[in-house]
């Protein structure tokens, strides 16, 4: 029988989402409580990899059992440290946490009074213009290529983001992206590049030539890990 788990879990006490050999991960983490309590070895698949320092509030994973699933949550609950399940269901075999993923949603805060815990926002010693930063992200919005905002090589980088809000609050900065897909640290390399223009080190132009002109390359400041959250993901 095939089960998907909604987690929550602090980035800040993983190396990252993806089973490590020798550094604690999500994924290898979560798979040895589940051995353990469902007796039997199990491998759980991601809807996709945080890096390392990064949160979720809403995380979902799948896997196979042969064994009763009974009170899993609660007995999950008992037994793992900065990982929190939020939801237990039982899913179609057809179901996959990844390729079955319609929208995710991800959330980046910035904490301008340098107050707050560094382990869960980024702090920045700048004053923003917020104005400049909604301007240039519209940008983002519909179809591209983000090869210039993507870290790596892949075939295709080619995704669409539906929706971008930005806004504060008091002293914090929050950035709000919802898409079909983000690949790797695209989303930090989004926030990085609205960051310079919201410190003026950036003209929105070069925002919508890094857009247009995807095979010259060119690389903008990387956002760091600690102010962004998983906080949603839409199945179809």
């Amino acid at each position: 029988m095939k089960y998907m788990l909604v987690i929550a879990y602090d980035g800040s006490k993983f190396y990252g989402f993806q089973r490590q050999k020798t550094m604690r991960s999500v994924q290898g983490y979560l798979e040895e409580i589940l051995t353990k309590v469902l007796n039997e070895p199990i491998e759980i698949k991601g809807a996709g990899r945080t890096d390392a320092k990064v949160h979720a509030k809403y995380q979902v994973v799948h896997f196979v059992t042969t064994k009763p699933v009974n009170n899993l949550k609660a007995k999950l609950n008992s037994l793992l440290k900065d990982v929190r399940i939020k939801k237990v269901q039982k899913v179609n075999d057809d179901f996959h946490a990844r390729h079955s993923v319609k929208n995710k949603t991800y959330l980046y805060k910035i904490d301008l009074s340098l107050k707050k815990d560094n382990n869960y926002y980024t702090l920045i010693n700048n004053k923003l213009n917020i104005t400049k930063m909604k301007k240039a992200s519209k940008l983002f919005l519909g179809t591209h290529d983000y090869h210039n905002f993507v870290a790596g090589k892949r075939d295709n980088y080619i995704t669409t983001i539906s929706k971008i809000n930005i806004y504060k609050i008091n002293k914090t900065i929050y950035l709000k992206f919802k898409g079909t897909a983000f690949y790797r640290y695209m989303v930090r390399n989004l926030v990085g590049a609205l960051i310079e223009v919201g410190k003026g080190k950036v003209d929105i132009e070069v925002i919508e030539s890094m857009l247009k002109f995807s095979e010259k390359e060119k690389r903008l400041p990387t956002a760091r890990p600690e102010g962004l959250y998983l906080i949603n993901i839409e199945y179809i």
